[in-house]
């Protein structure tokens, strides 16, 4: 009997042992902070050729920063612009939505005759979905969505916006249109000096380092001013996951790299005499090393602030690049402002954290709209109804042997440009993916073409006469789409809400 009392004695105490670490790890489970949602970054660059980085098939630049987060990030082979200019592209990303849907069928310019969208969202933008779930949101960088103050970052749902409200800049270093300075501060006038692609890096470099743990002085490049100015972001919105989407404006017109990256591209082509390129082409190339150099800065101070393993990145063109200045589309037809492959199919690529497969390529269909409900889908806030855009998430969570295929076949995805000038006269230009079928009417006074891309990724056959059933079919859709565009407003009304120069 004695023996057996210290044995229950010992069981007993390691009982009440394992109940007090489980009942303290359940109240340590209860209590703990909820893991911190992902960061974003969504960087947006302006007129990037479908094959226009060396890791997609230019043997001419070197883009290692670009090069790199491709190896790192599920490459989306098979990404469509929703148009092929600069204002709808961005509308599409920004709501989710066709942009003839929120008022941006054609670019937004200064001057109301030419002048071919007004953005008016319906529904909340991405920006407004974040912040409402205790999101920052912060815009750097070419806005292009209007120059009223309806239509300002601050009033499209970003806490915070540094860059440019204009379209193109007539020079990078003086950043004016037409004579006219958009560059802002919020909603105040600056005139910063600098490339503006230096500029927009700073400046992201900047929040960046903000928001994350403490770094030494020698891996933050930032004035005293900028510091301060930075403190007081940072304690204002300590703890806070952010969005941040940084828009470049190159390698968009006027090509104008800094002089001594152009230096640099015509001493290593000196020095490689079997791949020659002409000076136009050397230009866009070190238009589009400056960038990528920039880009580079920005990733690294990703890592450097410990924020990298928390950050989901996005990485696209708006449209495809412009033939005329030498700007590579690969294999595809045509180029920026038109409905073929080469105006539309854009370079673009997403990095989430643990759970996208390094290198790796999808070939599902996919366009620009898409990214708004995979950013909302990744923060875990729903995804709301009435939108055109499909999240991405299955194709971020599909097995790697399933990479090789279209997940939506079926897919149909609808175009629409309209412009003026002889070639349009304020019509509009438009097409229609169905699957692998693309209905393509690239002018006012163009007929209608049709296409397979499975069989002719080029389109350089039509079948308009051969398959006439397809083509009403295509075009009957087409039609209707086109009419619900209709239903939104694409001016700014004559008096209220004007121009803001």
């Amino acid at each position: 009997m004695y023996s057996q009392r210290p044995q229950k004695y010992r069981l007993t105490v390691a009982c009440l042992c394992v109940f007090a670490i489980c009942f303290i790890a359940t109240c340590s489970a209860e209590t703990a902070a909820p893991p911190k949602k992902l960061n974003v970054l969504l960087v947006i660059v302006d007129d990037l050729g479908f094959a226009d980085l060396s890791c997609l098939g230019s043997d001419d630049m070197q883009t290692p920063n670009l090069d790199y987060l491709y190896s790192e990030s599920l490459k989306l082979g098979n990404l469509y612009a929703n148009c092929p200019v600069c204002s709808p592209t961005r509308a599409s990303v920004l709501t989710g939505c066709y942009p003839d849907r929120v008022g941006v069928p054609g670019v937004i310019r200064t001057h109301r005759e030419n002048n071919w969208g007004y953005y008016q969202p319906f529904t909340q933008t991405l920006p407004h979905q974040l912040q409402e779930n205790g999101y920052e949101t912060i815009a750097i960088g070419k806005w292009h969505l209007g120059l009223s103050p309806s239509t300002h970052p601050l009033s499209q749902g970003f806490d915070s916006f540094k860059g440019y409200l204009g379209d193109m800049m007539d020079d990078y270093y003086t950043h004016r249109r037409h004579g006219i300075n958009y560059m802002r501060d919020d909603r105040q006038e600056i005139d910063p000096q600098g490339h503006a692609t230096d500029l927009f890096t700073r400046w992201a470099v900047e929040y960046i380092n903000s928001q994350g743990k403490e770094v030494g002085a020698t891996e933050v490049e930032v004035t005293k001013d900028a510091n301060s100015a930075l403190s007081a972001t940072r304690s204002s919105s300590e703890g806070k996951p952010w969005f941040l989407y940084l828009a470049y404006n190159a390698p968009h017109t006027p090509i104008q790299p800094p002089e001594d990256w152009f230096q640099k591209v015509k001493v290593r082509e000196q020095a490689n005499r079997d791949k020659a390129i002409s000076d136009k082409r050397a230009k866009i190339v070190a238009l589009i090393e400056h960038m990528d150099s920039g880009i580079g800065k920005v990733l690294s101070a990703l890592k450097k602030s410990g924020q990298y393993e928390n950050t989901v990145i996005v990485f696209t063109s708006d449209n495809g690049g412009q033939a005329n200045v030498g700007a590579n589309n690969g294999p595809l037809r045509g180029e920026k402002q038109q409905m073929y492959e080469g105006g539309l199919r854009i370079p673009g690529c997403i990095r989430v954290p643990n759970q996208t497969k390094a290198d790796t390529t999808s070939h599902t269909v996919c366009c620009t709209a898409d990214f708004f409900p995979t950013i909302v889908d990744l923060a875990g806030i729903k995804v709301p109804n009435g939108i055109d855009g499909r999240s991405l998430l299955p194709l971020i969570k599909q097995p790697l042997t399933a990479n090789g295929t279209n997940l939506w076949p079926a897919r149909e995805i609808y175009f629409v440009r309209r412009e003026g000038g002889p070639s349009y006269s304020g019509l509009t230009s438009q097409a229609l993916l169905d699957g692998h079928y693309k209905l393509v009417h690239d002018l006012p006074t163009k007929q209608f073409e049709l296409f397979d891309l499975k069989a002719d990724p080029a389109e350089s056959t039509n079948l308009a006469k051969k398959l006439p059933t397809k083509l009403r079919e295509l075009s009957r859709r087409l039609q209707v789409h086109v009419q619900q565009g209709g239903q939104v407003p694409w001016q700014p009304p004559v008096t209220g809400d004007e121009i803001t120069r």
